[in-house]
């Protein structure tokens, strides 16, 4: 095995927006190292002066430095047939891949993460920050946070680490090894107890603190995406850096996980969710009379004092409640602006408009059709939304109370009636928003042999 102990110094703490401005590389064999590389960078910006203070690195001793452009060639050539080592290894190696890439150079190596293989075979210490293990296992650290000083230090800690148990490193370097895509800190165990099963779940920070929210059609296959790539993204580098923890919660069905979602994350604020904590964006379908005197339902943004009889937070969702209607009350397409362009009706060809688009049905005949869908829209249902539960002996259930999402719980599969008084006692109760509203509306139209009514 031929290793390559890198250690970078940046401008900031993820490559979309940010630079090298020192970079060490040091090639092991067989425990000696056999090539050195190290040399400052200039970013071609401003480093920040928090960076300066912590790297002692300033603008003037970067001013006549070669560009990464000028040493991108070397560096691929050091790294590109060997193993990418560091203390922490993505985010180093979400740096240099990415600078590469702006060059040409497209860098695919395995990783391996001093900071995960310390925590498993040194296990019990209080820290294991690259200073902390070199005090404990008592390396010399010379030149704290730069680059030359840092990668010699890690040098004889992974040659420590493969002294104590080579077989371990071994097993952090096959191919199905989560090691080398786990943020440093998470356990690995963490990722082997998700189940391929549909729910929400947490990232935590060190204290303990949820920090974002995610849904899932299978938790597995989700969180393992999180970590499967090395984007150069803020979000990426931001869940590297401060995720200690994973926890779940399963649920019966993939629109439970999505309810669930929503009002988790509304309830706990987490930093890096971004979705949902905006103000929400609310379309309706609002009615208006025509010139002609038809009835004509629009999709529209729902603004201050506009009253639309139905509510939804996508319009796609709106789009698939209009076809529902148009279908069931044989409205037009083209008085319902789902079809604007000047080809013949689509409803007539598909025999669900009788030609008010072309005057040939009465307004008033029309119109009463239109009041007829209005009103399959205002009338508030109460009702249940069935599906699978967690077992085999149960079923998932959605409880929507006068048109308004309630909560959500699992039944036996034998309750003898489902009436409110008897599903009331299963039922977890959360707090509603349009989103939720919109979800659950949307699934009663597309799967309706799944809702129960309720009195």
């Amino acid at each position: 095995m031929i290793f390559a102990v890198v250690d970078i110094e940046t401008t900031g703490g993820y490559a979309a927006a940010n630079g090298i401005i020192e970079i060490s590389i040091q090639v092991v064999e067989d425990g000696v190292v056999t090539e050195s590389f190290d040399t400052l960078i200039n970013p071609n910006k401003t480093i920040p002066r928090y960076i300066q203070a912590f790297t002692g690195i300033n603008n003037d001793m970067v001013a006549g430095a070669p560009q990464f452009e000028d040493v991108a060639e070397k560096i691929y050539h050091l790294l590109h047939d060997k193993i990418f080592v560091a203390h922490n290894v993505n985010f180093d190696y979400s740096f240099v891949k990415a600078h590469l890439a702006a060059y040409g150079y497209t860098l695919n190596t395995k990783k391996l993460c001093t900071v995960r293989l310390a925590r498993q075979i040194f296990p019990g210490f209080p820290s294991y920050s690259l200073g902390n293990l070199c005090t404990l296992l008592e390396i010399d650290l010379v030149n704290r946070h730069r680059a030359g000083g840092d990668a010699a230090a890690t040098v004889i800690l992974l040659q420590k680490l493969l002294m104590q148990d080579e077989e371990k490193v071994k097993a952090h370097l096959k191919k199905n090894s989560k090691e080398q895509v786990l943020p440093p800190h998470v356990p690995k165990e963490h990722l082997q107890r998700l189940p391929a099963a549909p729910g929400v779940y947490y990232f935590h920070d060190n204290k303990g603190k949820v920090i974002y929210v995610g849904k899932a059609k299978s938790l597995k296959h989700r969180v393992n995406s999180h970590f499967s790539n090395n984007s150069a993204s803020r979000q990426k580098q931001n869940f590297v850096r401060h995720i200690y923890a994973i926890t779940f919660t399963r649920t019966g069905t993939e629109l439970m996980a999505a309810i669930l979602e929503s009002t988790e994350i509304k309830r706990l604020w987490p930093p890096f969710n971004t979705s949902q904590k905006k103000p929400e964006e609310v379309f309706g379908i609002f009615v208006y009379e025509d010139q002609a005197g038809y009835m004509r339902l629009a999709i529209e943004k729902k603004r201050k004092n506009q009253n639309p009889i139905y509510t939804f937070h996508y319009k796609i969702d709106g789009h698939g409640v209009i076809r529902k209607l148009m279908r069931d009350f044989r409205l037009c397409p083209k008085l319902c602006f789902m079809q604007t362009d000047n080809d013949p009706c689509a409803g007539m060809q598909e025999d669900h408009c009788d030609g008010a688009c072309e005057k040939k049905e009465h307004p008033a005949i029309y119109n009463n059709k239109a009041f007829a869908a209005i009103a399959s829209l205002t009338h508030r249902l109460s009702y249940l939304v069935l599906d699978k539960g967690l077992t085999d002996e149960e079923i998932s259930c959605i409880m929507i109370l006068k048109g308004n999402f309630f909560g959500m719980g699992y039944l036996p599969k034998n309750l003898a009636q489902l009436t409110y008084d008897a599903v009331l006692p299963y039922i977890q109760p959360y707090k509603e928003n349009s989103y939720i509203r919109s979800l659950v509306a949307a699934h009663a139209v597309k799967f309706p042999e799944q809702v129960q009514e309720i009195d």
